[in-house]
């Protein structure tokens, strides 16, 4: 695939990295975006708003569970491209109920390869060279690695969560269907991403919101846990390389090289926040200028000395994999991407969105996830695994 004026169907569209993939897509390319997203607690429309207006992005509310419909959405649109990120994807919901990860990440998946594979047996020859359908997957698939390794493109699977064993299920179904059926798939396999837009049971904007709210920074075991971090927008920029150029049947990892304990990133934030004169409260303002960040606006009832204060530990989850970490020299070498932002920056951008965007936080936090968030941690936000 090498036309920017294609058109992509997008699944999972509405979630934190699809929709940094949208928004990419949309000011980038001149692709026709065709965003399918069910619109679960973790979906949102609002992530969406630099990209709504444009008659290039065309949202479709449909669960990927729902074959009949998956058909008519590719009837109507004709796409040339999926891009398939639709999963149910945080393990300590999987922990709770693998059910709806079985579901989705496998079965939906199932269908969106059916669908798929029906659709593009009926194009013409050149249509059909020129389709491509990427399936976006997660480094915990390949399991937990000890002190030193990476994971590559070869490494043996190992999942130890019921979310990564979906998900290695779903990267071995779409294998299937290339080497079965000859659908051109291409597979990635990315590290932990954080940054603009992340649903709040994620890490990094647990802990923000946690901090500003004065509530306390649970972290599993010893936080010795080490994840590779990757920013939203270069991971968006990467899968749009890998659609353009990557190569049929191929598995791409992508990486940030910024391996990082859970207790230094939750550090980190503390130390931001800690410079951003030690204040919280929903009346918070940052802004950057040539001098740095800036704070301004209302003060928390009662501001915390330091935010490093509220870092607390809770008893380890099950099966929780001691290091994650991706060698992605073949995206780098064969495709030309790398990352933009190191760790530091990603990071400070993070917490200054989140600082200022207390209205969607406001959004997020009802419904199905406040629910969820009731049932598994307590009012201090120590959690229950």
């Amino acid at each position: 695939m090498n036309k920017e004026s294609s058109t992509i169907l997008i699944t999972g569209g509405a979630g934190f990295i699809g929709s940094a993939l949208v928004r990419h897509l949309i000011a980038s390319t001149d692709c026709q975006v065709i965003n399918v997203d069910k619109l679960t607690y973790a979906g949102n429309l609002d992530s969406l708003a630099e990209a709504a207006d444009s008659p290039r992005h065309v949202f479709e509310q449909t669960d990927i569970c729902d074959a009949p419909a998956l058909g008519r959405l590719f009837e109507k649109h004709r796409p040339d491209a999926v891009m398939h990120l639709a999963a149910e994807s945080h393990v300590d919901r999987s922990i709770a109920g693998p059910a709806e990860f079985i579901r989705t990440n496998i079965t939906g998946t199932y269908n969106l390869l059916e669908t798929a594979r029906s659709y593009w047996n009926e194009l013409d020859a050149d249509k059909q060279k020129r389709f491509r359908f990427l399936h976006v997957s997660t480094d915990e698939v390949y399991g937990s690695l000890g002190p030193e390794g990476l994971f590559c493109e070869e490494t043996p699977y190992r999942p130890n969560s019921p979310y990564a064993a979906s998900k290695a299920s779903s990267d071995h179904l779409v294998r299937a269907w290339h080497h079965t059926y000859g659908l051109p798939v291409l597979i990635t396999n990315c590290s932990n991403n954080y940054g603009p837009y992340q649903f709040p049971e994620k890490l990094i904007p647990l802990m923000i919101l946690n901090a500003l709210e004065g509530k306390f920074l649970p972290l599993y075991g010893k936080g010795e846990n080490v994840r590779d971090w990757l920013y939203v927008k270069d991971h968006a920029r990467a899968l749009h390389t890998v659609l353009e150029k990557g190569q049929p049947g191929r598995t791409y990892n992508i990486g940030g090289r910024c391996e990082k304990k859970n207790i230094e990133v939750v550090r980190a934030i503390c130390s931001i926040l800690d410079e951003l004169r030690q204040v919280t409260g929903d009346g918070l303002q940052v802004t950057e200028d040539g001098d740095g960040l800036r704070v301004t606006g209302d003060t928390a009832e009662a501001p915390v000395t330091s935010h490093h204060s509220l870092i607390t530990f809770v008893p380890d989850r099950p099966g929780h994999d001691l290091r994650y970490a991706i060698d992605d020299t073949r995206i780098r070498t064969e495709l030309g991407w790398s990352p933009k932002e190191s760790f530091e920056t990603g990071l400070r951008k993070t917490v200054q969105w989140y600082v200022n965007n207390p209205e969607w936080i406001r959004r997020v936090r009802t419904g199905e996830y406040s629910q969820w968030i009731k049932t598994n941690y307590d009012t201090q936000g120590r959690g229950r695994f």
